[in-house]
């Protein structure tokens, strides 16, 4: 069964070879408009409603456009599908501001382009699609977090560290004085008591410590070395 493609492309050398990928690759789907700007792209909406945008993030020298067309899209035409074609390849960030719009998935110009399968998984509905090297960073990514908290977990058994130590260290990596850590809800410790912790905490993070001249900041700094915190999750608790 023939599905409806526009295709969103300022570039036309670009735009002639994805028709020409549809045409001998896809024979399933009917390319029945192109567009090189949003100005151009609205009308044809409005004109027959497709099934498929494929979109080009980049229009006009703007990465931003393509973000604003496919929340837009997602806003008013709920029902249309919406997969990102681009040469953005190095900017991370775009990424992400395009899937949290409501793309599809994203297919990078580089690698494997454009492919039956990737078009076809989208109009059956699947979330999240990717092309080879993008979901090689992605594996990366994952990869890397996955032996970061396996690292944290460690550590935090190695070091006998609790919640209260996890709660007072972080909360030190934001700047609070102990006066104000003691003063948060839940925080059943007074100053004194802080002062403690942070000693006995001294003593188990540096063990060969013989000088006892480890101040609050080199304390820090070794529970984020030591995957004890999450330098990309130092939030604070509710006051």
């Amino acid at each position: 069964m023939k599905y409806k493609v526009i295709i969103v492309e300022d570039m036309k050398l670009e735009l002639k070879g994805t028709e020409e990928i549809f045409r001998h690759e896809i024979p399933d789907a009917e390319v029945i408009g192109t567009a090189m700007t949003e100005q151009d792209f609205w009308p044809l909406m409005e004109k027959e409603l497709p099934d498929l945008v494929l979109l080009d993030l980049g229009l006009g020298g703007s990465t931003t456009i393509g973000v604003d067309i496919c929340r837009n899209i997602s806003r008013r035409y709920p029902g249309v599908h919406v997969l990102i074609f681009t040469g953005e390849i190095l900017n991370e960030k775009l990424w992400v501001d395009v899937l949290d719009a409501g793309a599809d998935g994203i297919i990078l110009k580089t690698g494997e382009l454009l492919t039956k399968t990737d078009v076809q998984a989208v109009m059956d509905g699947r979330k999240l699609v990717f092309n080879y090297p993008i979901l090689e960073k992605i594996v990366e990514r994952f990869r890397r977090s996955v032996l970061n908290d396996a690292k944290r977990l460690e550590a935090v058994i190695s070091y006998d560290i609790d919640e209260y130590d996890e709660r007072f260290l972080r909360h030190l990596a934001l700047g609070y004085t102990k006066e104000m850590i003691a003063g948060l809800k839940g925080m059943p410790f007074g100053v004194k008591s802080l002062e403690k912790r942070q000693n006995d905490l001294i003593s188990r993070l540096f063990p060969d410590n013989e000088g006892g001249n480890v101040n609050a900041t080199r304390l820090v700094v070794r529970a984020l070395e030591l995957r004890i915190l999450d330098v990309d999750n130092l939030v604070a608790d509710e006051e």
